[in-house]
């Protein structure tokens, strides 16, 4: 009878991943996550004195390598450093988590200026793209490896607030699926379309308000920035081997 071997499946040990936003928030519970199941992590923000920071606690704590990098993932034309620097630091890139994100605030949609939503689909959707397309063709003349975007849920529920960021994260959403079929088979690429985490970010809010929201969650709350971690594990791992260009949801049953 065939057997499934958990601790193998979900075994992380000699393969690199590089996540960008890596420092913070989810970008930090998910790289921490993917070191403790044994994996080499390069950590990018434009903030390098924070990956530095985040790379040292995870050397500590796990015991891996991590290396942090400065990088802008809205600006097309560094992201190939990010790309030539991150693999000739550890050779290869097995696993790799468009993370980084960002949804500034606005007043109504005809005070949104074209440098305001041109930035928010530079960093959540034409970045993540070239990332991937540099990222994911090496993978492919190689050994193969792991794509894994970070969607939203206002991709399929977008609010009145969050107009340009739900755009570029349903933009997200298809090109999951179209990578998926560029790279496949030996390179999978999928998304974890993301609820509401309470993370750093999360500070500014009116909690007393998202507390109201949160109550139409099936989950009655918002999320803890560990609990997207199994997912990501579960896609950055052999464990996840016959699932690509898929969509997955994690978000307390918005």
């Amino acid at each position: 009878m065939p057997q499934f071997d958990a601790p193998s499946q979900f075994d992380l040990s000699g393969r690199v991943a590089l996540i960008t936003g890596g420092s913070r928030g989810l970008g930090k519970a998910m790289a921490f996550g993917l070191a403790q199941a044994g994996a080499d992590v390069i950590i990018a923000s434009r903030d390098f004195e924070s990956c530095q920071v985040t790379a040292e606690e995870i050397e500590q704590a796990t015991g891996r390598r991590a290396f942090p990098i400065a990088a802008h993932v809205g600006k097309w034309d560094a992201l190939d450093s990010l790309v030539d620097a991150s693999y000739e630091h550890f050779g290869k890139v097995d696993i790799l988590i468009n993370n980084a994100g960002m949804s500034p605030l606005y007043d109504s949609v005809d005070t949104i200026s074209e440098a305001l939503f041109d930035k928010v689909l530079g960093v959540n959707l034409k970045g993540p793209f070239r990332l991937a397309a540099l990222i994911g063709t090496r993978m492919a003349q190689g050994h193969g490896g792991s794509i894994i975007n970070i969607s939203s849920a206002a991709s399929t529920k977008p609010r009145p607030d969050v107009l340009p960021y739900a755009a570029a994260k349903a933009g997200l959403n298809a090109i999951t699926v179209g990578l998926a079929k560029t790279f496949g088979p030996s390179v999978r690429t999928n998304a974890i379309m993301a609820g509401t985490f309470l993370t750093d970010v999360s500070n500014a809010w009116d909690m007393e308000a998202f507390g109201k929201r949160a109550e139409t969650f099936a989950a009655k709350r918002g999320g803890d920035p560990n609990e997207i971690v199994g997912a990501a594990l579960y896609l950055a791992s052999d464990a996840s081997s016959y699932t690509t260009g898929s969509i997955i949801t994690v978000d307390g049953g918005m």
